[in-house]
């Protein structure tokens, strides 16, 4: 009886002295480790296209892909129509084109394309500053605690898609979950046009029936080494250890091992640290002899260069990045003493890494210049447009 009232006074002793100097109480600490958060991620519904639909009548209904129709050009977004023949973003124009005759090209306008997005994004902040773009046309917003006092993620959620709606003429698909890996698995569930929501309850279920190859992190060759091993959905993967994981896969194995149970403890965060700021061309024809490659670095430096004054950086480190006829690449990176940021030292530089680079019987069909290692004071954080 004595040692209970001893252990009592202990535990009183402790909590005041928590008070005192402001340690979280026993009681705090379980609140926080158990607190769900409410996590939406808004994901627009085929973008670029839809904006060209919704801009030009005629485009309603066909298939539409933004991007050059031409023996070098990509496919930039797709519709949905488009989609129905196999059409995807980053796809050659002549692919595309074989796959569907009457696909219709349009050239991006992505001055366009931000204005929208600033627009889309100013709804958001009607809800939550805790908004973490991760493009142009998606984003994750924490609602946990919201400006509206609104108890339900999944009504604010619709409300936001339907003022998207009312003021773009856009559709927006929703998800909706205690994290952002479920909220992002969520919004793709159901598109275009969807909403769909995933409960903490049926979170862990959810996951052992998805495909690794729905799995956000997860890519083409990784899911194909998963399938190698006989990993083809959430339960499989869920049956190794993580000591294996990191192990097969390095660092990325601890995140498979946490989401393949539903877990991923990464907050929004409302600012992304920009470290490069880079701008490569795919050439309208292959760049045979140095003369011509000094040309078109020159054009990609200024490029660069209004990137730099727009964002007001400077950084160490100076990449250049060739992509060869035969779809071989190589980078070659120099890194001043001093950051640096006017045109001329970046010019030179960029030169001078070009003669490092063996041109021999080389045919280039892509270049690209990238600044990074920023100094700390331009390696600010820069919220991005959504």
């Amino acid at each position: 009886m004595k040692e209970k009232n001893v252990f009592k006074i202990s535990i009183f002793s402790y909590v005041i002295l928590e008070r005192i100097v402001n340690i979280p109480t026993f009681a705090d600490q379980i609140t926080a480790h158990i607190l769900l958060r409410k996590i939406i991620h808004i994901d627009m519904d085929a973008f670029y296209a839809s904006i060209e639909q919704r801009d030009n009548p005629d485009l309603k209904g066909k298939p539409v892909a933004v991007g050059r129709g031409k023996e070098r050009g990509v496919v930039a977004a797709a519709s949905y129509e488009a989609r129905k023949y196999g059409i995807h973003s980053a796809m050659p124009s002549l692919v595309a084109m074989r796959k569907c005759p009457y696909l219709i090209f349009v050239s991006p306008r992505f001055d366009v394309y931000k204005e929208v997005s600033r627009q889309i994004r100013e709804i958001f902040y009607e809800y939550t500053d805790l908004v973490e773009p991760l493009s142009l046309d998606e984003a994750y917003l924490d609602v946990t605690e919201n400006k509206k006092g609104m108890v339900s993620a999944s009504d604010i959620a619709q409300e936001i898609k339907k003022k998207i709606k009312t003021q773009t003429r856009l559709t927006a698909s929703a998800g909706v979950s205690c994290n952002k890996f479920l909220a992002k698995i969520a919004s793709d569930y159901r598109k275009p046009d969807g909403l769909f929501v995933i409960k903490p309850s049926q979170a862990e279920r959810f996951v052992e029936q998805l495909p690794i190859e729905k799995f956000f992190g997860i890519g083409k060759v990784t899911a194909e080494k998963m399938r190698s091993m006989g990993i083809y959905t959430g339960l499989d993967l869920k049956q190794y250890d993580r000591t294996f994981l990191i192990k097969t896969f390095g660092k990325a194995g601890a995140y498979f091992y946490d989401v393949a149970r539903g877990i991923d403890e990464r907050p929004v965060q409302s600012n992304r640290v920009r470290k490069s700021i880079g701008v490569e061309r795919t050439l309208e024809n292959d760049i045979t002899n140095t003369f011509g490659a000094i040309t078109e670095l020159y054009r990609i430096t200024q490029l660069l260069q209004q990137d730099i004054d727009r964002l007001g950086v400077k950084g160490k480190t100076v990449t250049l990045k060739l992509k060869y006829h035969d779809f071989k690449q190589t980078t070659i990176s120099h890194t001043f003493a001093e950051p640096v940021s006017s045109f001329q030292v970046l010019h030179e530089a960029a030169k001078l890494l070009l003669h490092k680079a063996d041109l021999e019987g080389k045919r280039i069909r892509l270049m690209g210049l990238t600044l990074s290692n920023f100094a700390d004071s331009a390696n600010m954080q820069i919220r991005m447009d959504l």
